[in-house]
């Protein structure tokens, strides 16, 4: 279970939701669900799950959790925070 917190259709947002679609459609095809919440339309879910900076992407499950911000165009650093090996 994965969580992308984007800004609406800000650059950075929009590259996010394309590296992570990459990164799902090559490693992770099938196995895992991805939701995508967008910030401006639910300020209140990003503040109660302690999103201050978009894009974010936030593993749920499986443990241990972990946070990634920024773009996700570094693929080695997300796949090593995901625990996916290349």
């Amino acid at each position: 279970m994965l969580r992308l917190y984007v800004s609406n259709n800000a650059p950075n947002s929009m590259q996010a939701i394309t590296n992570m679609a990459a990164i799902c459609s090559d490693y992770l095809a099938g196995k895992i669900k991805l939701e995508i919440i967008d910030v401006l339309e639910y300020p209140l879910r990003a503040l109660a799950d302690g999103i201050l900076v978009t894009p974010s992407l936030t593993k749920i499950s499986p443990l241990p959790g972990a946070k990634i911000i920024g773009n996700l165009n570094d693929r080695a650093n997300v796949l090593n925070a995901l625990g996916i090996s290349a």
